[in-house]
């Protein structure tokens, strides 16, 4: 199945990744406001939360599929099992993040998570065969040295002492689970992309991780920390809320896709962190301590850099294959 042909407008896809950018993190305040307002012990159980990021998603999904024709292309696949396996990695990602976010302050969730592509660096080399050579393996090691700084604000031995500190520990590998989680995700989105419409990947992964989020119901037979809580007005309002942002979140940034190279805007990921620091600060009034700033300056700097540095091996690449089809001609 064929995508239409891109837009090619980079300054507007610029602005459409921003966008995204901005409606996630966004989203990622309310989940952060969801915790604190008056609401159930312990707050709102993950899997509800996860649920409704995904169920209510699809209501801008679907209205922005049928404004551009391609509601008829949301369902059909040729990869279903791709899906499966994509939705599967995805819903893992969401709960570890959630759980994340849930016990850490938004911008060090924000800057852990910027990880990923990191992993996925890592993961194509092993999965899919990519030759990764010195520069790239360098900006990865030196990825995982900001990595290892921004988690030691909750994992040293001091940090440990603190009354919180088992739920800043666990906070803290969830947000690195759901990163390798996310990183797993992009190796099976690149995957899937060779043969699915965007429609069809962003349709099926919404209704998996739906299911997964209803599921997770069940775990409160065994579990009352996974039971699933009746909100007040408030509360619902958040919930739809979530899911709306992350449904636009999701639209803005598969039209960033079509209108601009990955290569050129997928460096504005990182402006997440200054929206989560602007949230912070002025919802919560918390500013993160300067090991997750150092430590975030530091991973996106080596994110940067692998991204940067496969555009210019994809620029060459493009130009070997046509030196060599002027040769065959």
């Amino acid at each position: 199945m064929q995508e239409p042909a891109p837009d090619a407008r980079p300054f507007l896809g610029i602005l459409f990744k921003l966008a995204s950018v901005f409606a996630f993190s966004f989203m990622g305040a309310v989940v952060k406001i969801l915790e604190v307002i008056p609401g159930p012990p312990g707050g709102y159980p993950v899997g509800q939360v996860v649920f409704a990021r995904s169920f209510f998603a699809l209501i801008p999904v679907f209205v922005w599929l049928a404004l551009v024709g391609r509601l008829n292309t949301a369902f059909a696949t040729t990869n279903r099992m791709g899906h499966i396996k994509r939705g599967l990695i995805g819903s893992a990602g969401m709960f570890f993040g959630f759980a994340g976010l849930a016990a850490l302050p938004l911008a060090d969730a924000t800057a852990i998570s910027f990880a990923a592509p990191l992993f996925s660096v890592v993961l194509a080399a092993l999965l899919l065969g990519e030759v990764v050579r010195l520069y790239r393996w360098s900006a990865v090691l030196i990825g995982f040295c900001g990595v290892i700084v921004m988690l030691w604000p909750h994992l040293s031995a001091e940090a440990l002492l603190l009354s919180d500190s088992d739920t800043r520990a666990r906070g803290a590998f969830f947000c690195l689970a759901g990163a390798i989680c996310a990183a797993f995700a992009m190796i099976e989105v690149r995957k899937l992309t060779a043969t699915e419409t965007t429609a069809s990947i962003v349709t099926h992964f919404s209704l998996i991780t739906t299911t997964f989020g209803m599921i997770s119901v069940l775990g409160g037979a065994f579990d009352p920390r996974w039971a699933w809580v009746s909100p007040g007005l408030w509360p619902a309002i958040l919930l739809l809320l979530i899911g709306v942002l992350g449904g636009f979140g999701q639209i803005f940034l598969t039209e960033a896709y079509r209108r601009a190279p990955a290569s050129l805007i997928a460096p504005f990921d990182y402006t997440a962190m200054i929206f989560s620091i602007a949230w912070g600060y002025f919802l919560f009034s918390k500013i993160p301590e300067s090991a997750v700033l150092i430590g975030a300056t530091i991973v996106s700097a080596a994110g940067i850099f692998v991204i940067l540095r496969e555009r210019k091996l994809g620029i060459d690449r493009a130009k070997q294959s046509e030196a060599s089809a002027q040769r065959a001609v």
